[in-house]
């Protein structure tokens, strides 16, 4: 068994943004189906207002959160998707990982064993063909593993890249695979979170503070949520805490009374 220490410290930071990319999959293929948004804070983070009214209608209604916990994980056509910068990354994402897939397959994925039947003719090994744990290229007839999608070939890459249940079906993946490997999934973390706005990037609010009428900030983080900061500081009134500059900051669960507040702001000017 490999142990942790044994793990290169690239195959970790691969395995991070492996990941990242899994755990954001869903958010992707939800923006492939709506018009992206101008407007800051993205999309998915002003899903929180949606929730919040919808607990509002009768009990039998269907909460978004139920809609996202059964969205499927697979890529699917879309005849006429809404947001093609989403399409786009989830696309190259999931190309990037399936090629990734078949290269390490390729150099560290023992063959399937053969052997000889009673009439002396070579056969293979189904139950070795069909373990779970392999890799299947995709042929003309079938799409092998890539019918499993993104999610399946990232968990898979990962448990290469960590050195998991090598047995005598995988061997340790070489250093230059390994750093393609490493290329690679930043690259695919990059489309997905590029395309969700959580790249990083800081916006300032067309709409000042609620409490204090002071410049809101917001910002994205990589893998994060949205955080949002009032430049007025400790004077400003908001009942949030502030941050380690001294600013009033909004995150997580906060960002619902921030929203609610600058929707009621604008409701009051119109």
């Amino acid at each position: 068994m490999t142990t942790a220490l044994a793990v290169p410290l690239a195959a970790r930071r691969a395995a991070d943004d492996l990941a990242a990319v899994r755990e954001q999959w869903g958010d992707l293929l939800a923006a492939i189906e709506r018009r992206p948004a101008a407007q800051w804070p993205p999309r998915e983070a002003r899903g929180f207002l949606d929730q919040l009214s919808t607990d509002d209608r009768a009990e039998d209604d269907e909460q978004p959160a139920a809609r996202v916990g059964r969205m499927p994980l697979i890529l699917r056509e879309h005849p006429a998707p809404l947001n093609l910068d989403a399409l786009d990354a989830a696309l190259a994402a999931e190309r990037d990982l399936f090629d990734l897939a078949d290269a390490l397959a390729e150099q560290v994925q023992r063959p399937i064993r053969t052997g000889r039947d009673a009439h002396g003719r070579y056969t293979q090994d189904q139950a070795d063909a069909t373990d779970p744990a392999r890799w299947h290229y995709q042929a003309q007839t079938s799409p092998g593993s890539r019918a499993y999608g993104l999610h399946w070939a990232a968990v898979w890459v990962e448990g290469r890249l960590l050195g998991e249940d090598p047995g005598d079906l995988f061997r340790a993946v070489p250093p230059l695979l390994l750093e393609h490997a490493t290329k690679t999934a930043a690259r695919a973390r990059r489309h997905v979170e590029r395309a969700l706005g959580r790249d990083g990037r800081t916006t300032t609010l067309d709409d000042p503070c609620p409490w204090c009428a002071g410049p809101l900030t917001g910002r994205t983080r990589a893998g994060g949520e949205p955080l949002v900061t009032c430049s007025t500081g400790r004077a400003c009134g908001a009942p949030v805490l502030v941050d380690d500059r001294g600013r009033r900051a909004w995150r997580g669960a906060e960002l619902i009374g921030l929203f609610v507040a600058l929707d009621a702001a604008r409701n009051r000017e119109e």
